[in-house]
């Protein structure tokens, strides 16, 4: 039996690997120590007499960190007495590996070039591609549309500037 196969059966059943329920908790508890860090930080930022002040995006965001990172350790906690066993790891896997690392630092290096709505975009297509994404180009759409939104609220409307690129955008 092959790995792909083994791959398709274990979903089917909807069991997942201890692994992977291992993986999951370690990286919710990642997340919590991280709302933790960025809620103290954000606490710790001086007050102004602006409408939004600098702990306007922090906050919320650790608080979502936190959210999602306790639902994170509560579903492995969970599914951690139902989990398989013995399950191989998936096939190229520190290949997709690789290359996510290899498409953040394209990210880095791209972004004061390109801007960040081309290179976010680019980012978000990656990542769905290696992650598995079923359909090519709605997965550009949906990276193109993101990255628009995210420079849209952050540049125009809170006032941080990102990188714009050739293009203005």
């Amino acid at each position: 039996m092959t790995d792909t196969q083994q791959d398709s059966e274990a979903e089917a059943s909807g069991q997942d690997d201890r692994a992977t329920v291992l993986a999951s908790a370690a990286f919710g508890a990642l997340m919590v120590i991280a709302a933790v860090l960025v809620i103290v930080d954000a606490a710790r930022l001086p007050e102004t007499n602006a409408a939004v002040g600098p702990a306007v995006v922090p906050l919320p965001v650790g608080a979502l960190l936190g959210v999602i990172g306790a639902a994170l350790l509560v579903q492995s906690r969970m599914k951690w007495a139902q989990a398989e066993t013995g399950r191989p790891y998936q096939a190229r896997a520190g290949l997709r590996l690789l290359a996510m690392v290899a498409a953040l630092v394209l990210f880095a290096v791209l972004l004061p070039v390109l801007g960040y709505v081309v290179s976010s975009a680019a980012l978000f297509v990656a990542a769905a591609m290696l992650l598995g994404a079923p359909a090519f180009w709605q997965t550009v759409a949906y990276g193109w549309a993101l990255a628009a939104i995210v420079f849209l609220v952050f540049d125009r409307l809170i006032g941080l500037t990102l990188p714009a690129g050739p293009w203005g955008f």
